[in-house]
């Protein structure tokens, strides 16, 4: 028997976004032949956003399609990337004539069938292209491998890009600012627990007792190291830290600090790592000039947290302050 809540193994994904328009039905529609979400009332005169990727990091994306953040999101299967055909018919549906910016998280698989889908449309649409490479794990010195993963500066993207969309932007305006978002970004991982993929009922990892992992991906990957547990006081200054130095932000400067929940870790961990956070920016003279704390970018039910920082500008305090209406967020 499974220990999940779900049918059939196949129709997990498409079952799931059935639920979540019929919960939220006056913001998003979903398309269910090639699958992708779309705002249910659609936007005219303005340039596109659109993002996507596999699915088990609910509510990204599917529950950022609303005013002022996405247009179209595009969900794979578990941990997999859409198709490039998904893609192209969810670029069709939503594109004006003003161009569409597709936001596309550092992974093999969405960077190549995003990029399929844009070249298909070549002649006929102008699309351009945010990629998200935020994970300070999977940095490297030399030139080789695929660079840093995308993780949880991809919600930042978003909604600036989606902001600047709204407000009129034009396509080169809005995928230059989300280029910069992720320039200023950066973000480190923690688990106590793997995930449990639902395809396949196996964890990704196991941990003995008393460790972490630290540096994890979102897809379940091991981290760079693995580490006794500690007080939340001392793991946050182990994530903080590099994230500050990586950034470059110091004494006077400000920040938009993003705790995230990976799945499974408890609003009353999130807050106290909240907390963590905000005590040890302050103790270096960085401001928190804005935060957001839940579940965002989840992997599955692992237990665990992400922790991102963007070096802010009053321009983009502006965009992330502008009103936003989606199923997962809103102001």
């Amino acid at each position: 028997m499974s220990r999940f809540f779900m049918n059939e193994r196949e129709t997990l994904v498409a079952q799931a976004l059935e639920g979540m328009v019929g919960a939220h039905g006056g913001l998003v529609d979903v398309h269910a032949d090639p699958l992708f979400v779309t705002r249910r009332i659609p936007a005219a005169g303005k340039v596109a956003l659109l993002s996507g990727g596999g699915s088990g990091h609910e509510p990204l994306h599917t529950g950022f399609v609303g005013t002022g953040m996405l247009d179209a999101a595009v969900p794979g299967d578990v941990f997999a990337s859409p198709t490039a055909l998904q893609v192209r018919a969810a670029i069709r549906a939503v594109d004006t004539g003003e161009g569409t910016v597709m936001v596309v998280k550092n992974y093999t698989g969405d960077v190549l069938n995003f990029s399929i889908a844009a070249e298909l449309l070549a002649e006929t649409h102008r699309v351009e292209q945010v990629l998200v490479d935020d994970d300070l794990a999977t940095q490297r010195e030399d030139d080789g491998g695929p660079g840093r993963r995308g993780t949880a500066a991809v919600v930042a993207v978003e909604k600036v890009c989606g902001a600047a969309a709204e407000a009129g932007a034009p396509v080169a305006e809005v995928r230059a600012l989300g280029q910069d978002v992720v320039a200023r970004s950066a973000t480190l991982s923690v688990a106590f627990e793997a995930c449990t993929n639902p395809m396949t009922g196996q964890r990704s990892f196991e941990l003995e007792p008393g460790l972490l992992e630290f540096g994890v991906g979102i897809h379940g990957e091991r981290g760079i190291e693995t580490r006794a547990v500690t007080e939340a006081a001392d793991l946050a200054e182990s994530l903080v830290n590099p994230l500050v130095e990586s950034v470059g932000v110091g004494r006077g400067d400000s920040v938009l600090a993003i705790v995230n929940g990976l799945g499974a870790t408890h609003g009353l961990e999130l807050g106290v790592a909240a907390r963590e956070t905000r005590r040890v920016l302050d103790g270096l003279g960085v401001g928190v000039a804005r935060s957001l704390v839940g579940p965002y970018v989840t992997s599955l039910d692992m237990k665990g947290l992400s922790i991102t920082l963007t070096a802010l500008t009053d321009d983009l305090v502006k965009l992330w302050d502008a009103p936003v209406r989606t199923p997962a967020l809103a102001w």
